[in-house]
């Protein structure tokens, strides 16, 4: 299995092959620093498996158990708030005004990397072996018929809370959170397209998991682009790195601020994975994401922190996110 590496050379390969119309995969991680591309046809099923709204490499299926259990050991709230309040102070000095603070969390499963992959219903899943697993429902962009199309993802609730939906939909707090990513994608959109618009806002999906059913809320902003996109894709890409909806706004500023503030790199964790078929491009957003260490499994979990944020519920939402869509 071929593989390059180097943001420039990826940038490049990813516009020469999609010019020629020639399938391939691309990793690209969240500082850009360590981005990978495959020839669909050259990937080794027993290194990488993709399934891609249901393009995939694996026909293999696995047994689901009886009962799935994950024993956490989240960072204490103490730990957590020092964090929080350093993003807060940020925030009120004016160096940000949306930030996506991540924590790393210690997990117990007694499945593998592989079985995790095999048995979750996801969106966007990738397994690099013995590395890390990712099995997320958020998008980053799809490209088709010269639309390309961004559908960010703010705000997460237990759907069993009581009026759970309504609650969402009507906090304050998520609903501004929501508008500025959204005004984020929208800037970001309008660097590669024309005609920018938001089709939907803040609508909900259901995402069902081992535990519990959580509601996310989404909206889908497109644009118009150029007829020679096609020997561009590589630069549209890149163009919108980082990903604006675990990043924040402004963009630059707000990641030397997570820099600064997360206690480790993360990696391919809020990176993005796509495949172009020759013709359309998918991606997602690498969210929801095991990291297998030395020392055991690692879930990567966060959330949009604004001025109104309340830590408490903050912490909980990071939490509630440590979760495998095994049904």
């Amino acid at each position: 299995m071929k593989m390059m590496c180097g943001k420039n050379s990826i940038k490049e390969q990813m516009n020469v092959w999609a010019e020629a119309a020639i399938p391939f995969l691309f990793i690209i991680d969240f500082k850009m620093n360590k981005p990978l591309i495959f020839r669909l046809d050259e990937i080794d099923p027993a290194k990488l498996l993709f399934n891609i709204n249901g393009v995939s490499n694996c026909q293999e299926r696995a047994e689901k158990p009886d009962h799935i259990k994950i024993v956490r050991y989240p960072e204490k709230f103490e730990t957590y708030l020092a964090k929080f309040n350093k993003v807060k102070e940020e925030i009120a000095a004016g160096n940000s005004y949306l930030l996506n603070l991540t924590c790393s969390t210690p997990v117990d499963i007694e499945l593998t990397l592989r079985d995790i992959f095999l048995m979750s219903n996801a969106r966007y899943k990738l397994l690099v072996e013995d590395q890390f697993v990712c099995f997320s429902p958020e998008i980053f962009i799809t490209i088709s018929e010269g639309i390309i199309q961004s559908f960010p993802m703010k705000g997460t609730i237990d759907s069993a809370i009581p009026g759970a939906r309504e609650m969402i939909l009507n906090d304050p707090k998520e609903t501004a959170e929501h508008y500025t990513i959204v005004d984020l994608i929208r800037n970001d959109l309008n660097m590669v397209s024309d005609r920018v618009r938001v089709e939907r806002f803040r609508y909900v999906e259901t995402i069902d998991t081992s535990e519990k059913t959580l509601l996310q809320v989404s909206s889908e902003i497109c644009g118009d682009l150029d007829k020679d996109y096609i020997s561009r894709i590589g630069d549209i890409i890149y163009t919108l790195l980082p990903a604006g909806s675990v990043s924040g706004a402004p963009k630059r500023k707000t990641v030397e601020i997570i820099e600064e503030t997360e206690d480790r790199e993360r990696g391919y964790y809020t990176g993005i994975f796509g495949i172009f078929d020759g013709r359309k491009l998918d991606s997602g957003v690498m969210i929801r994401f095991i990291e297998k260490t030395g020392s055991g499994y690692i879930y990567h979990s966060g959330g949009g922190i604004t001025s109104s944020s309340d830590p408490v519920s903050e912490y909980r939402e990071m939490t509630d996110k440590i979760y495998v869509p095994i049904i």
